[in-house]
């Protein structure tokens, strides 16, 4: 009887046992429904809130996306716009930052496979490397967010109370720094698109968050150039290259635009064709409007969208190293060299495979995202639809306006792509950490390619 027990009660045990992939998904959607309902709570809003209102806004927050259906500022109370706040916060920081450091907390020992967990969340090789940086990770969020605070409400304070300006500054520091994009204003920053102190303390907060916090650890360690490892080497040239073409294109682009950049003085026009070039990374504010910005700007936008920030950031998208881990394949690939260098280091084949399927899956995610778009929204135009299905799977939050004008069907399909933008890195690191090796040998096979 005890054996029949006992057996019974590991089917049980194995029943509940989550896979790491389960876990994350399980953590991510739990904030979801808890927003939700939090969301949904009559003194949290003013007015009507449908559940698929308050659903799409908790999945926006916790996913940092920053799409929305209605105006946060006037159809959430003050206690509302505190809940989103507290959902960016939840979704930045991750699920699995909070949950092992609260197992940490708990007890100084944990199981074998939340080290793993703990080690393939953060890309370290090692727990004790892991319990560093995931208290790095908090420390930094709070310190920078802290500083954003005390300058935009400084900044604030002209044009409101004080107490206004303290939230208005925590919410949008919050909000920056995790790439969330929600925005209290009705038309976003687009009122400070001419404010410096403002503009460009948001883009530092955003550009911080999507570098990544191994990055900023490591400049904090280093203090030089030299020193810096080889990955964070690679993110900060790459990041200062994209953030520098994208600039140089979009005001060469929208300077003569006049629904955008033309009515500006030159000084407000290269401040806004900065803000317009990094914010595309992940981050869905806006100083000039979207949805007049010209063909060419927008198909820019969304490259960028695409490309994201770095590893372990607050930013989406492919990430900044799986991008230069392709484009180094392909020019290795046409000189017809042995390997990968960068800065005299090699990168390993698994490397590049790996990047290869973040690729194809963000790729297929969008394509199968934005398929089903133009089926259900067969009155809009064709590039808005596109660019939602880039924003929502890039976990961004720029819109061209037609968020709110979309049918509940497509709310379900843009959800659906920001749940698994958000998730769906993460994910696939779990999958392809342990590699399964096969005892059979196959023989070559020629396969034509191009």
């Amino acid at each position: 009887m005890k054996f029949y027990s006992s057996k019974l009660l590991n089917k049980k045990t194995q029943s509940i046992n989550l896979s790491p992939p389960s876990l994350l998904a399980f953590g991510f959607l739990s904030f979801i429904v808890l927003g939700t309902l939090l969301l949904k709570l009559p003194i949290s809003h003013h007015g009507s809130i449908s559940w698929l209102d308050a659903l799409f806004t908790a999945t926006s927050a916790v996913t940092i996306t920053g799409l929305s259906v209605v105006n946060i500022g006037e159809a959430y109370s003050t206690l509302g716009q505190f809940i989103i706040m507290l959902l960016i916060q939840c979704g930045g920081l991750g699920f699995m930052t909070f949950a092992i450091l609260a197992a940490l907390s708990l007890s100084p020992k944990i199981g074998l496979k939340q080290q793993v967990m703990a080690q393939e969340t953060i890309g370290q090789t090692s727990l004790a490397r892991a319990t560093f940086t995931m208290k790095g990770v908090l420390l930094y969020s709070l310190f920078f967010e802290g500083i954003g605070t005390l300058i935009l409400t400084l900044a604030w304070m002209q044009y409101y109370d004080f107490s206004d300006a303290l939230f208005y500054a925590a919410f949008y520091s919050i909000s920056a720094f995790n790439n969330g994009g929600f925005s209290l204003f009705p038309n976003s920053l687009m009122s400070f698109s001419g404010q410096y102190l403002v503009t460009l303390t948001i883009s530092l907060l955003y550009i911080l968050g999507g570098i990544g916090f191994v990055v900023l650890m490591d400049i904090k360690r280093a203090h030089s150039w030299k020193k810096l490892s080889t990955n964070s080497k690679l993110i900060l040239s790459t990041i200062a290259g994209l953030n520098l073409f994208a600039f140089i294109v979009l005001w060469s682009l929208e300077a003569s635009n006049p629904l955008t950049l033309a009515p500006m003085s030159i000084g407000d026009q290269a401040l806004n064709a900065w803000f317009h070039a990094t914010v595309p990374r992940s981050s869905g504010f806006n100083s000039i409007d979207i949805a007049n910005m010209r063909d060419p700007s927008t198909l820019i936008t969304m490259m960028l969208m695409f490309i994201g920030g770095g590893s372990l950031s607050t930013a989406g998208g492919i990430k900044v190293g799986t991008f230069i881990i392709v484009v180094l394949s392909v020019i290795r690939f046409l000189r017809r060299s042995d390997e990968i260098t960068i800065f005299k280091h090699s990168v390993s084949s698994s490397t590049t495979y790996k990047a290869l399927a973040v690729i194809l899956i963000t790729t297929m995610l969008i394509f199968v995202g934005f398929f089903c778009l133009l089926i259900i929204e067969p009155n809009h135009a064709f590039l808005d639809l596109m660019f939602e299905a880039f924003s929502a799977a890039c976990t961004v939050g720029l819109s061209r306006g037609i968020t709110e004008q979309l049918q509940p069907a497509s709310l379900i399909i843009l959800m659906l792509l920001m749940f698994a933008g958000r998730l769906g890195p993460l994910t696939l690191a779990y999958l392809i950490a342990t590699p399964k090796k096969s005892r059979l040998s196959h023989p070559t096979a020629e396969i034509q390619v191009g």
